[in-house]
């Protein structure tokens, strides 16, 4: 049975969520108060539709309550983003995910009972930011506000010893969690894995250790 989503707001960020959503075989209403945004949707999604979601009306004659997960990536309205979220947790939709403007933003929907916030320029701030800063930087994941995952390429430095060797945890705090190696990925790898060039850590831990790591080790 095909998954269901909502995705209010068609914007760059909302756009791109009904585009991948239906690439991998999901059933996608998309909605937006801009009929020219529908317009461009209407062949894309599975269903697209003019509306206003501030509306508790307006959402319940569409249904929405029926659907498993209900993303909220509305443009610079804030109020609009707010108001959906509170129609659409007090009428009992079970995941809402909501893209944020900015901290106070992502605050009030946290206590109005958004189950995720997602803060979709920042974070792509920070994952070109750590790119600039090394090359061997490819990915970066927020955990938290002071946690996060990071994919660090091998290189020359770290290339050839093992995790117990370099002893990462104890000088830096973090930990290595996977090592993908080509086409594999090494899940929890033991102390005497040796790290290969080109190896791809997965590591985790909090943001000013993974910087210190990053910066001592891959600059």
């Amino acid at each position: 049975m095909k998954k269901e989503f909502v995705v209010v707001g068609l914007g760059r960020f909302g756009g791109s969520i009904v585009r991948e959503l239906i690439r991998l075989g999901a059933d996608v209403l998309a909605i937006d108060a801009q009929a020219e945004r529908v317009d461009e949707y209407a062949k894309i999604a599975t269903q697209a539709v003019i509306a206003d979601t501030t509306d508790e009306e307006v959402i319940k004659s569409l249904g929405l309550r029926n659907f498993e997960h209900v993303i909220i990536a509305i443009g610079e309205n804030i109020q609009a983003s707010i108001l959906t979220t509170l129609i659409l947790k007090d009428l009992g939709v079970e995941q809402i995910t909501v893209k944020a403007h900015n901290d106070y933003h992502a605050r009030v929907l946290h206590k109005i009972g958004a189950d995720q916030v997602v803060h979709p320029e920042r974070d792509m701030g920070i994952r070109i930011a750590n790119n600039m800063m090394s090359s061997n930087v490819l990915d970066y994941l927020e955990l938290s506000d002071e946690h996060s995952i990071m994919e660090i390429r091998a290189n020359d430095r770290i290339a050839g010893f093992s995790l117990i060797d370099l002893d990462i945890r104890a000088k830096y705090g973090i930990n290595i969690v996977g090592i993908k190696r080509g086409e594999s990925i090494v899940i929890s790898p033991a102390a005497d894995d040796k790290i290969l060039l080109g190896d791809i850590l997965l590591v985790i831990g909090a943001d000013v250790d993974i910087n210190r790591f990053v910066k001592k080790m891959m600059s």
